[in-house]
């Protein structure tokens, strides 16, 4: 379509109210007018997400008229990302809003007083003021906030399986250690599938499993009881999750399912996309996965078995639910004091980001356009009508702005298991278990923090392989005190209680 024309579309379109859904779109015009501004230039850097789109596009003019703004977006490939913040910040030039990741050199900038601090204006704009202040948190620095979250889900970790082997063996969801032993050991020799071979495992393993805020470990000791990678005592001690009994459990847990060839033997070098592809191909009963996740693996599944039934719960343990908290965000906001000079401005940008989760533009980044990326359905929920549209025109909006599924927009129709998915997610974040460390700074962790995680994460793999005993491992972790682990351990008391004297 020529530009003019779709120019002349996109007009008819707002002047009949139909560009997006919801009906506030003149209340916020007339409170811009009110203020006697006219529209405000933004620049902003954020991430390349596939294509980048045309600029002046249909999407990018509906957020400029319902926010009163003129955006000029400079989109940066995610390979380059890191190294082009990096040169901003060298040079003090940096777009109105940044978008950056919370990581040592982001954290420094923020204490070097480069970013304004947001945390007090927080309170006077609806929708940022309404989302769960553990998002806030998660991203201080010196207990104060210096940017807006794009939120992600804080608790994602549940288990998604086989209903059908499980109904097929008689045996219920795994709470306990032992359960799971049981489950996976019935699930691995007991032919779950009927097919009378020897071709199915109850869960794998793979190379990156005790690594990140991802790592299978942690969410599954969590689960069991641990911490979510270190504990705190009421005095400020910090322990890490790999010195508690619970943690370690969970490694001799996983030590039986080898030394009973019960996981695969393989898993050190095994990569998770080779794993997925078992998952796939129905050869594996549960994981711990993202609950959302259960509708694609259904999907994936029923190509290569039309008869199998995935299902997806929460991650119980013998304690009730516990889920390893995340960070709950997937970039954060900046706002440079080197390019926006007044508090006016600062506001200005913040009621930007705020207008985002208004009822139109949540719609608009989570949904698109109506009647062109999706309909309204008869029972007040939404469906998409051409995703494939949304994905290439709208996604690169969506995966970069504020959002919180399910806040200020109609739900998506959807089957039952990608309902139950979103229902589930819902329920876990009620049970999430913070990472008390998350965000206290230590100058060892700085230096030395992944060199000495490949510590352990060598050691917990010798031994579940039986290549160190547990003395041998035990004393793996001591090695890991004396490196330098004990000193973050201190480092992080320090500014714990520095931080709580407050």
């Amino acid at each position: 379509m020529k530009k003019t024309k779709w120019i002349s579309t996109l007009t008819a379109l707002v002047l009949t109210g139909s560009i997006i859904a919801g009906c506030g779109t003149k209340g916020s015009e007339a409170e811009n007018a009110a203020e006697g501004s006219g529209p405000l230039d933004i620049s902003i850097g954020m991430t390349q997400v596939g294509d980048i789109p045309a600029a002046g596009n249909e999407v990018e003019q509906a957020i400029e008229k319902y926010t009163n703004s003129k955006l000029n977006i400079q989109w940066i490939p995610n390979a380059a990302y890191e190294d082009k913040i990096n040169i901003m910040l060298a040079s003090n030039e940096m777009p109105k809003l940044l978008k950056v990741q919370y990581n040592p050199n982001i954290i420094s900038s923020m204490q070097s007083d480069l970013f304004w601090e947001v945390g007090p204006y927080l309170k006077d704009y609806k929708n940022l003021s309404a989302q769960d202040s553990q998002f806030f948190d998660n991203i201080k620095v010196d207990g104060k906030i210096y940017g807006v979250p794009v939120f992600s889900e804080i608790a994602r970790a549940a288990i998604v399986y086989r209903k059908d082997w499980l109904d097929s063996l008689g045996m219920p969801l795994p709470k306990t250690l032992d359960d799971w032993y049981n489950v996976v050991k019935a699930m691995t020799l007991n032919d779950p599938d009927k097919n009378g071979k020897a071709d199915t495992n109850g869960t794998l393993l793979f190379k990156k499993y005790n690594e990140g805020q991802y790592s299978l470990t942690t969410r599954f000791a969590v689960a069991m009881g641990a911490p979510n990678k270190w504990a705190v005592d009421k005095d400020g001690n910090f322990t890490a999750e790999f010195e508690t009994k619970e943690y370690t459990d969970v490694m001799k847990f996983y030590k039986r399912l080898y030394d009973d060839g019960l996981i695969n033997k393989d898993f050190a070098a095994f990569d998770s996309t080779e794993a997925d592809k078992q998952y796939d191909a129905g050869r594996v009963g549960l994981k711990v996965a993202v609950a959302n996740t259960a509708k694609s693996q259904q999907d994936r599944l029923s190509k290569t078995d039309p008869k199998a039934v995935v299902d997806v719960a929460p991650l119980e343990g013998p304690n009730g639910l516990r889920v390893a908290g995340q960070t709950g965000n997937s970039g954060i906001y900046v706002i440079p004091k080197g390019t926006v000079k007044t508090e006016a401005e600062v506001k200005r940008l913040l009621k930007f980001l705020d207008q985002l989760m208004d009822p139109d533009m949540a719609t608009l980044l989570m949904r698109g356009i109506e009647n062109k990326h999706f309909v309204k359905t008869t029972d007040n929920k939404t469906e998409f009508t051409d995703f494939t549209a949304f994905q290439r025109e709208v996604k690169p909006y969506r995966d970069n702005f504020p959002y919180i599924e399910g806040y200020n927009v109609l739900p998506q129709k959807d089957v039952a298991i990608g309902e139950k998915g979103q229902a589930v997610t819902k329920e876990i974040a009620k049970h999430v278990v913070p990472n008390p460390a998350l965000t206290l700074i230590s100058a060892t962790y700085n230096e030395r923090g992944k060199e000495l995680e490949q510590m352990i994460v060598d050691a917990q793999t010798k031994f579940i392989m039986g290549k160190l005993d547990e003395a041998g491992y035990m004393a793996e972790i001591e090695k890991w005190n004396k490196s330098g682990g004990q000193k973050i351990k201190e480092e992080y008391k320090a500014y714990y209680l520095k931080q709580n004297q407050k």
